[in-house]
């Protein structure tokens, strides 16, 4: 509470730990000395006349007077504890702190009675008016932002008292104790849901890390798999290189053989040892085994490779030695796939 009480030509006001003194205002001794970061108000004859600047001053004896003595250093106000409701209906104790700093000590001095306490109550009623825009959660996740909004609102009230509003801290916001409880049991359970979604999202990591290690393993294999392909069929097209080169090296001998003298008696023999030595086969290749008539005549055998050889002999003269090698082989040939035509 501010009560007044006139003595004379003072003022006496208290109101909370602040008391301002007016028999304290600074004598006009003529000769003035003002202290850094003080404004001092002068009135003459009774009306306002200049506001001395810190350092040396002259004034007149009896007509001019200190009025009033304002500092302008930053101040600090505790705003007292007040009751407030949210948007949501909950009842609040909420108090803060309040720091401002004179910048016109004219307007301070005449335009409002007792700065301070005007102040306060501005930012008693203006929080009352912004947390009853917020929710409870809101409250207590946008402090900051409520302390902004608290100093944009002060200051334009008191832009016309010549104060300024630097910052409005909130220091404590009491709830009541079933609302206490109540949010405790919503933050284990926000906990808990929390472990929850962090252990399933584990378990998801891991099964994505095992699907992505058997993906890459089956890649991998894969991979393996046609590099052993590609490695076998370069091997077997290198075997067919090489075994294409050696038989025609070995067309190219035979060639060269057949130029020689007696060249194609050689060769007509070799065909003979070859058409005999295929009977010998054929009981070691299939079940069901040909034999000709006159097996047991061994002349009449080689009487008859004899004829083979004298054949090829009459035709080795006029066929060029490739295509007398394929004649050499086509016996044989003709053999072999007859016998594999009737094993059952």
């Amino acid at each position: 509470n501010c009560f007044r009480k006139s003595q004379g030509t003072f003022i006496h006001i208290i109101h909370g730990k602040h008391d301002y003194d007016y028999r304290r205002l600074p004598m006009n001794t003529v000769i003035l000395f003002v202290p850094q970061q003080e404004a001092w108000v002068v009135e003459r004859m009774g009306r306002f006349h200049r506001i001395l600047e810190p350092g040396l001053n002259f004034l007149i004896p009896l007509l001019d007077r200190i009025r009033y003595v304002q500092s302008l250093k930053e101040i600090v106000i505790d705003v007292p504890e007040q009751s407030a409701v949210s948007l949501d209906n909950v009842t609040l104790q909420i108090d803060g702190v309040l720091y401002l700093r004179i910048l016109d000590p004219f307007k301070a001095s005449y335009g409002v009675e007792d700065p301070e306490y005007a102040v306060t109550q501005l930012a008693q009623t203006t929080m009352r008016s912004e947390l009853g825009k917020l929710t409870l959660d809101k409250v207590f996740r946008e402090r900051e932002s409520l302390n902004s909004n608290m100093v944009h609102s002060i200051n334009q009230a008191s832009d016309e008292w010549g104060i300024r509003c630097l910052r409005y801290e909130i220091k404590d916001i009491h709830v009541p104790p079933r609302v206490k409880e109540s949010m405790q049991m919503q933050v284990e359970a926000e906990r808990k849901k929390r472990a929850t979604v962090l252990e399933s999202e584990g378990s998801r990591e891991a099964a994505i890390n095992v699907a992505e290690g058997r993906k890459r393993a089956q890649i991998l294999a894969s991979e393996g798999e046609k590099a052993e392909q590609i490695n076998k069929a370069a091997g077997e097209a290198q075997a067919v290189i090489a075994k294409a080169e050696a038989k025609a090296k070995a067309i190219r001998m035979l060639s060269e053989a057949l130029t020689e003298q007696n060249g194609n008696a050689a060769a007509s023999l070799s065909v003979a040892e070859q058409y005999v030595s295929a009977f010998s086969n054929l009981a070691k290749q299939s079940n069901t085994i040909l034999l000709p008539s006159n097996m047991g005549d061994i002349s009449g055998m080689v009487s008859q490779a004899m004829t083979i050889y004298s054949t090829l002999s009459k035709t080795s003269q006029k066929l060029p030695p490739k295509e007398l090698q394929e004649k050499m082989e086509e016996p044989l040939n003709h053999l072999e796939s007859s016998e594999e035509q009737r094993t059952p």
